[in-house]
């Protein structure tokens, strides 16, 4: 990843390049893919009591640990599979955490069988639409909203774990759900742009 000099971004990924490209290239660009996404909550949950930077350190070995997050073969794991995760320097090891991951799987296959619009349709329902934000400074992001707390409630009640509303809402902003880069960020208005094109269907 390479992230471009000389740019007015959001003050967050500070001065670390592999922060800086995550927010270039990633963070806030509308992501429907139903896997991408359930990896992408897995690794929300995991970053529960730390920082996303550490998880993002260690997110190429959290996806060779499980497989490319393929729920299909995370649905499987059993014992065997957690002790080798739990031996896995590369990654958090959180049995709770693992385990959550495991059931999380579970969960999107009968989500993705059960649902007309599969587990997209599940995370979008609760944005519709990207929202747009006019953020100026970081005290001007919470850390929570109405909808996190619905779509929280809507995964917990599916039997998801560490997905409370917080977790949620870091999750809805770098799915793109909401645009909270600040309005002097570069990215803002090309999320602007990502964020009005036609949801796939």
């Amino acid at each position: 990843m390479s992230s471009p000099l000389n740019v007015t971004r959001c003050p967050w990924p500070g001065d670390d390049a592999l922060y800086c490209a995550y927010h270039d290239e990633e963070w806030g660009v509308p992501e429907f893919d139903h896997r991408a996404l359930y990896e992408k909550l897995v690794l929300d949950g995991f970053q529960a009591g730390l920082s996303w930077i550490t998880i993002l350190r260690k997110r190429e070995a959290f996806r060779r640990a499980f497989e490319g997050f393929d729920p299909q073969r995370v649905a499987r794991y059993g014992a065997k599979d957690i002790g080798r995760l739990l031996a896995d320097p590369g990654i958090v090891r959180s049995r709770m955490k693992i385990e959550a991951a495991i059931s999380a799987a579970k969960l999107w296959l009968e989500i993705m069988e059960k649902e007309p619009e599969g587990f997209s349709g599940v995370i979008w329902k609760f944005a519709g639409e990207p929202h747009q934000k006019l953020r100026r400074t970081m005290r001007d992001i919470p850390a929570k909203t109405a909808m996190s707390e619905q779509l929280a409630k809507e995964l917990r009640g599916r039997g998801f774990r560490f997905c409370g509303p917080v977790i949620v809402y870091a999750f809805a902003q770098a799915i793109g759900m909401v645009n909270d880069h600040l309005v002097s960020c570069h990215r803002h208005a090309v999320c602007v742009r990502l964020q009005g094109q036609p949801r796939p269907r």
